[in-house]
């Protein structure tokens, strides 16, 4: 059975006229330290009978500490992972400022093979950043989702 996760990509222009993109940093040990590749777009699992914008609400609240802004989100598609997860994504735009960031945990032992389990937030970084950042900092299996929100705002009939 296909893992399916659900996640809210959020896009604004930034003072200089430039694209900028919402997301987060990958919390726990793994990822820590890192910069490249290890941001993604809040996101989570649900299960079939679920609605993804639901989940993704409901997933973005659980990452970030904060809901999502409440706008119309244009589903923007679904992106099979190299894991084989499908992430089924929506995009808006907005000028989302939390005041802080707080997510919710999960639990890993660590160091592996201590028997000490330690709660590690799930995301322990989020900001805005350029869309040619976005390309650096977002795991390689996401960047089809810039692609695809490119595309969407291009093709909007409001783009000049």
């Amino acid at each position: 059975m296909t893992v399916r996760s659900a996640g809210i990509l959020l896009y604004r222009h930034g003072a200089a006229g430039g694209l900028e993109i919402w997301l987060a940093h990958m919390g726990g040990p793994f990822w820590a330290g890192k910069q490249a590749h290890s941001w993604s777009l809040p996101k989570g699992e649900y299960q079939p009978d679920e609605d993804p914008l639901a989940a993704a609400r409901r997933e973005f609240t659980e990452e970030i500490g904060t809901p999502p802004p409440a706008v119309d989100y244009f589903p923007l598609g679904a992106f099979r992972q190299p894991s084989g997860k499908v992430i089924t994504v929506f995009t808006a735009e907005s000028g989302f400022e939390p005041g802080r960031i707080v997510s919710n945990t999960f639990p890993l032992e660590w160091p592996k093979g201590s028997g000490t389990i330690q709660d590690f937030p799930e995301i322990d970084d989020a900001r805005w950043v350029t869309a040619a950042e976005a390309r650096t900092k977002l795991v390689k299996g996401q960047l089809p989702i810039l692609d695809a929100l490119g595309q969407h705002l291009f093709e909007r009939p409001d783009h000049p």
